[in-house]
């Protein structure tokens, strides 16, 4: 199976290429314009010559069975469109596009050709957050805060808080009947937002402080007397009279803590089987996150 990676950024070596690279039977080609990136990072994960290259032509010359792409947001639709375009199965960071109308597009090309395309909401795949659909979901909180670093709406919320929305999405136990948010916006610069989600027996608050004194990701849902929390998508803490801890274990993988390693191999699983899957779901969460930019742009 020859599958592409494209962009050789932090995400991709920290967290998707360990996984790649150690697929049997895959055979991974690896694309970066930078020539010294590309040096570095083959070398390391022992990629021959061959399977090195420095532009896109190059790559697709290959005959790929999937490919991950990982390259900035702001190149996405151009990558994504000439992957489809070629027929190739393709996982893309979140979020698709900076602009709700190139998600959508991409989108819908992908559904035209019947080719697969899948977006990296790794936190589905969590261990700790996937358990919370198992648990009573009355009212749900999500905190995802950083320390000095406001930013423009747009690209806050598209690269960052976009992981808050789409958790909120999986978890809310019915349709959403109402959509609130509230922002603090100071010389341009997002420093806080909050969304909350309404519906037929529950409520979901999802916050990002960009000046919080801390990074930090906290998830908790809870309902029927009973509360979850889940710590840095690390510790879980069950709330019911005396609170329990589970902590994740001293030898689990961060790629597989964090869903990445589950979510890569579900989309290669996929591809495997011939399914061309959807990212119709995902563009659902571009469309809300594009009514929190409007949101923020109407409270600055």
């Amino acid at each position: 199976m020859k599958v592409g990676c494209i962009g050789l950024g932090d995400i991709a070596q920290k967290a998707y290429l360990p996984v790649l690279a150690a697929q049997p039977g895959l055979e991974l080609h690896v694309q970066t314009r930078t020539a010294a990136t590309l040096a570095r990072v083959a070398e390391q994960y022992r990629i021959p010559a061959a399977q090195r290259h420095a532009d896109l032509d190059g790559l697709l010359a290959q005959g790929l069975d999937a490919a991950f792409v990982h390259a900035p947001t702001a190149v996405h639709p151009e990558i994504v469109t000439r992957l489809l375009e070629a027929g190739v199965p393709t996982y893309v960071d979140k979020p698709l596009a900076y602009e709700l109308a190139d998600s959508t597009r991409l989108v819908e090309r992908a559904e035209e050709l019947g080719v697969g395309l899948a977006v990296g909401f790794n936190r589905r795949h969590a261990p700790g957050y996937a358990q919370c659909v198992e648990h009573p979901r009355e009212l749900i909180l999500m905190q995802k805060n950083r320390v000095g670093l406001p930013e423009e709406p747009r690209t806050m919320i598209l690269d960052d808080f976009i992981h808050v929305v789409d958790t909120l999405r999986f978890l809310v136990p019915g349709t959403i009947d109402d959509v609130t948010v509230r922002a603090r916006v100071e010389d341009g610069l997002l420093h806080h937002v909050v969304l909350q989600l309404a519906g037929d027996g529950f409520t979901a608050l999802g916050v990002m402080n960009r000046l919080s004194g801390s990074t930090e990701e906290i998830l908790e849902v809870s309902g029927q007397d009973t509360k979850r929390q889940v710590l840095n998508l690390a510790d879980v803490v069950d709330h019911k009279g005396q609170p329990s801890v589970r902590r994740r274990g001293d030898w689990v993988p961060v790629a597989r803590q964090r869903g990445i390693e589950q979510v890569a191999l579900s989309f290669l699983d996929a591809v495997r089987a011939g399914e061309a899957l959807s990212a119709r779901d995902a563009l659902g969460t571009h469309e809300l996150c594009e009514r929190v930019v409007r949101g923020v742009v109407g409270a600055a």
